[in-house]
């Protein structure tokens, strides 16, 4: 862990705190609209380079959220390994590493899966480093954010630790902003439903 994460990961409940008191990235959006393009048509490649078909993940929820390691909530790592590991029966969480917020992923792969797995001990997947707005958006974060092709949503990620929640019959349900906590009950709420 270099100085800066160090100091990121110090300053989180103090952050995250300060956030929520103006506003910052707390918006939360849903809907049941019915998806026009099957989330499980979608593939991508794990961190490692292996093939990942979303269609393994029917009969599960999903929660997928763009990741970087020198953010402000890179400490949400930890309660996103611990909401998948508490229910491990019904939801997958799945990790996007991104540069796209004030170069804030600048490792590769291996430096990624790494830095997850010593800081955090993150076992949920992860995806290869991706881009999830902008030009080159990855296909998963075109679906989540075009309403022609998951029914309702067009938010785009506003920062590190965006969540959007895949219901176990593959339609999009909400929008997490990244200041609400992988543990909050909001999304526990939601995943419970």
């Amino acid at each position: 862990m270099t100085t800066k994460q160090r100091i990121l990961k110090a300053l989180y409940p103090v952050f995250l705190p300060i956030s929520k008191l103006f506003k910052k990235n707390t918006r939360t959006l849903t809907s049941n609209q019915p998806a026009p393009v099957s989330f499980y048509s979608l593939k991508s490649t794990a961190i490692n380079g292996k093939d990942f078909d979303f269609a393994s993940l029917k009969g599960k929820k999903v929660l997928l959220v763009n990741t970087a390691s020198d953010c402000g909530y890179t400490n949400q790592y930890e309660g996103l390994e611990k909401l998948y590991k508490q229910y491990n029966d019904k939801l997958v969480v799945i990790g996007f590493p991104a540069n796209d917020f004030k170069e804030q992923e600048k490792g590769d792969n291996a430096t990624i899966e790494d830095f997850c797995k010593v800081n955090y001990g993150v076992t949920f997947p992860l995806m290869s480093k991706s881009k999830v707005i902008g030009g080159g958006q990855h296909p998963v974060f075109q679906w989540l954010t075009d309403e022609s092709k998951n029914g309702w949503n067009t938010q785009a990620p506003t920062w590190n630790f965006s969540k959007y929640l895949v219901e176990a019959d593959g339609q999009l349900s909400h929008y997490f902003g990244p200041s609400v906590e992988p543990l909050s009950k909001e999304l526990a709420d939601a995943i419970n439903a």
